[in-house]
């Protein structure tokens, strides 16, 4: 499978007083953060960057493997693992990259954040337009967790169970997920039953955008995993994306939310962690803006740090080289905690 985009536009250069990367063991996050407490990074790859003027990102450049190596102590892949890459045919799967990303964490001391195995977004067209019977839908999914998971079995920390389940007023998508739409709510139990037979030492999450506060969707969340350990379904965590944006303010209730699913027994994660910004015509984001980026990053990894078996923050990317961010947001961008040359902005 080709795995190369054209090589295209220049790309942007940082701002004067940026701050090369150190090369030293001990300037790198991975070797600042408390023992057990697992620094990561979405490895960028499929997806959106298949549409875009660079090679792809993991496979063709040097340096960024190298600072992915040597700043993080776990990684997930960004798109290569979802359906519509790693299972593009009924019969086939495509599991080369997926590998090598796996390899690639053993050989550098790095757990791996599985992502993702129940979703409504980014299925392939096979899946999407067949015709299948609810029974034929269900073994297809749970071939598909039992062959995934299993293949990694041992090799994979944490599975991103199910992905974005909920809408933002706390209702499950049962109009736009195939999975709930056609087989019910209980095909997401079924689904944490399968991961955990096939992988029985992974801890199993549940993950979702815009559930860092205490609101309608993060307490549709916390009745469901209620419910599914009072009937004993393997639930062990609950993971806030945490896709922020300075056009509105922090989520002041993170810490408290992210408490209060610990204190049904499981563990947390911040893991897939951005912050956006309007950036002015020049492209450039202000020392202001950067300062309050800066701000909000802190404020993310201090909650997670505060409550008790939050152990994995995961920043969604490393370099506004490769963030998805200005693909899908207009006008916005320079979202992660490096410039396109791979030195560090203040946050």
């Amino acid at each position: 499978m080709a795995l190369a985009a054209p090589v295209g536009t220049a790309l942007a250069a940082p701002p004067a007083d940026h701050v090369p990367p150190g090369q030293a063991k001990k300037d790198t996050l991975r070797w600042v953060a408390p023992n057990g407490f697992h620094i990561g990074t979405a490895v960028a790859g499929g997806g959106h960057h298949e549409s875009q003027p660079y090679p792809d990102p993991f496979t063709s450049d040097t340096q960024y493997r190298e600072v992915l190596a040597a700043e993080f102590s776990s990684v997930s892949p960004e798109n290569q693992m979802k359906w519509e890459y790693i299972h593009p045919e009924r019969d086939r799967y495509n599991f080369a990259t997926a590998d090598a990303i796996v390899e690639f964490a053993e050989a550098n001391r790095q757990v791996v954040r599985g992502h993702t195995l129940l979703w409504h977004s980014q299925n392939p067209a096979w899946l999407e337009q067949g015709d299948f019977t609810p029974d034929e839908l269900r073994t297809i999914l749970r071939e598909h967790i039992t062959t995934v998971v299993g293949r990694y079995a041992g090799r994979i920390q944490q599975w991103d169970v199910a992905n974005e389940i909920f809408d933002e007023s706390g209702e499950l998508r049962t109009t736009d997920n195939i999975w709930i739409r056609e087989l019910g709510p209980g095909i997401i139990a079924d689904a944490f039953r399968w991961a955990h037979q096939a992988d029985p030492n992974a801890e199993l999450f549940f993950n979702d955008y815009g559930v860092e506060g205490v609101n309608a969707k993060s307490d549709a969340y916390y009745a469901l995993v209620e419910q599914l350990l009072a009937d004993g379904v393997p639930v062990h965590g609950f993971s806030a994306q945490a896709h922020l944006s300075t056009r509105y303010g922090f989520p002041g209730d993170l810490e408290a939310n992210l408490r209060r699913f610990a204190d049904l027994g499981l563990e947390t994660a911040i893991t897939e962690l951005d912050v956006r910004m309007d950036l002015p015509a020049d492209g450039k984001p202000t020392a202001a803006q950067l300062e309050q980026q800066a701000d909000y990053y802190q404020q993310a990894l201090t909650a997670c740090l505060n409550v008790e078996g939050c152990d994995s923050f995961t920043i969604w990317g490393f370099t506004d080289k490769y963030s998805w961010v200005p693909v899908f947001f207009e006008g916005e961008g320079a979202a992660t905690v490096m410039w396109d040359d791979f030195t560090r902005k203040p946050v």
